[in-house]
């Protein structure tokens, strides 16, 4: 077996229990019908997005083969120990009448939609009765969507947060580099590292995650969406030696006479390096460069170590006060943030610097885990659930109403409860509304019927969707 062999049979991309689902049902099965929601129980926004990666890489052309499920009947037989669970000559009707091809739709809302929290994002059913068992077989990858719309969703709400500063402090509404994708290393693996920095680049252009680029060229259609600049990293810097730091800075401006860079200051003494190397003994030179220099810290409280920088840097480089009464650095000079840096944290600089005095423009963010890993499937509680089978020719309504005992001891009904129904997604106004399908305004679209994808959405249609709904 090769490394990446797991990944080559759909049938065991699933979790382990479902094989053993065809047997469930009630006999007479020919439907069932699921959907895909956000159960936060507030109005917070979800951000849809990842869908068309997951059936581009997993399911679009994907033909079920004889030997895939000859592979998957001697796995299951010995994984739980007996040879009358999977569902073989299920895979192998899909095989014989359907060129191995998946019988099923899948309904989605646009990707790049922005939809409040309990409202159906996705739908999927099987097309031929005889697959009743393979909706919700697809369930565990398909749900695997909760990871790109969490980012996308978080990455959007940063943006608001940033552009809510700009239009109090600053003059500019230029925000498009303003918090820069630092999670490449942090990521869990290669596949979430592209996947939520492809998501982030919904809101944002900065970013070093590369894989989150290629993701976005290869499934998105994008040209380059994203940038970033010439910067240092504590070996560089430290490899000159403690007391030749000076020289490090000195050097790093010659290589790079024009532009944005960005130097990570704090290997030894980010106050020194501020004030004596930066602010005097190199502030000719930063000046005369046509661009500008960043200075990132990289220890110490994010908040406090940001307004006591400002303040230094702005004692020594000066600027100017813009027309709504804040201080603007003098343009060849910068700040960014790349220590301790979520959603909140953002804000809670932002909003120190405003008090301050300062304009947001003055400081721009880097963030790692608390951008791409900080995060599960109940951030913003995904779930996917069943809402209606077929039996022997009738729909029927399928939901789950749980009691459930509260922290309190009180027993009330659960969060967790379920819609019934066919569902469709309506707008209307600014309002939008989860009611029964089909109906003829319904957002969610067919975006793959039996094996082929139908729907070949853009970043560039995605970011306008995002920035307008």
């Amino acid at each position: 077996m090769t490394a990446a062999h797991f990944e080559k049979n759909l049938i065991l991309l699933s979790d382990g229990y479902k094989p053993s689902h065809w047997k469930q049902y009630e006999p007479g099965t020919e439907r069932v019908y699921s959907y895909f929601e956000s159960r936060r129980d507030d109005d917070t926004p979800v951000v849809f997005f990842g869908l068309h990666y997951y059936l581009m890489r997993y399911l679009e052309g994907v033909r079920v083969t004889e030997a895939q499920i000859a592979e998957a009947e001697a796995f299951f037989a010995d994984y739980f120990g007996r040879p009358d669970v999977f569902n073989a000559e299920g895979w192998r009707y899909i095989v014989r009448e359907h060129g191995g091809k998946l019988p099923v739709e899948i309904r989605a809302v646009p990707e790049g939609s922005r939809i409040p929290s309990r409202h159906v994002l996705m739908t999927v059913e099987n097309t031929d009765p005889a697959c009743y068992w393979l909706t919700n077989y697809l369930e565990t990858l398909l749900s695997m969507v909760w990871y790109p719309c969490t980012i996308a969703s978080n990455s959007a709400g940063i943006r608001d947060d940033v552009a809510g500063f700009f239009a109090a402090t600053s003059e500019s509404s230029f925000i498009d580099f303003q918090v820069h994708d630092f999670g490449f290393r942090g990521s869990t693996s290669l596949e979430a590292s592209a996947l939520g920095a492809a998501a982030h680049l919904l809101a944002f252009q900065g970013t070093d995650t590369l894989s989150g680029i290629r993701l976005l060229q290869q499934y998105y259609g994008a040209a380059m969406p994203g940038a970033s600049i010439p910067a240092t990293e504590h070996s560089t810097i430290t490899s000159w030696g403690a007391d030749r730091e000076l020289d490090a800075f000195r050097h790093y401006l010659q290589q790079f006479p024009s532009g944005v860079i960005a130097c990570v200051s704090d290997s030894f003494d980010i106050l020194r390096a501020v004030r004596d190397y930066w602010g005097r003994d190199l502030k000719d030179e930063v000046l005369a460069r046509d661009g500008t220099l960043v200075v990132r810290p990289d220890s110490g409280d994010p908040v406090v170590t940001t307004r006591k920088l400002v303040a230094a840097l702005w004692d020594a480089f000066g600027g100017s006060v813009n027309g709504k009464g804040y201080r603007v650095l003098d343009p060849h000079i910068r700040l960014i943030q790349g220590d301790g840096i979520d959603r909140a944290m953002v804000s809670t600089i932002l909003q120190a610097f405003q008090d301050d005095g300062y304009s947001a423009e003055n400081i721009a963010f880097g963030s790692g885990g608390g951008l791409l890993q900080r995060f599960d499937r109940d951030t913003y509680k995904f779930a996917f659930k069943a809402a209606e089978v077929t039996v022997n020719g009738q729909p029927r309504d399928v939901y789950k109403s749980p009691m459930a005992f509260g922290a309190d001891g009180a027993y009330r009904p659960s969060f967790k409860h379920s819609k019934r129904g066919r569902l469709a997604l309506v707008k209307d106004g600014d309002t939008y509304n989860t009611v029964e399908g089909p109906h003829a305004d319904d957002l969610l679209q067919p975006v793959f019927r039996n094996g082929e994808v139908l729907v070949t959405p853009t970043l560039d249609g995605i970011r306008d969707r995002l920035r307008n709904t």
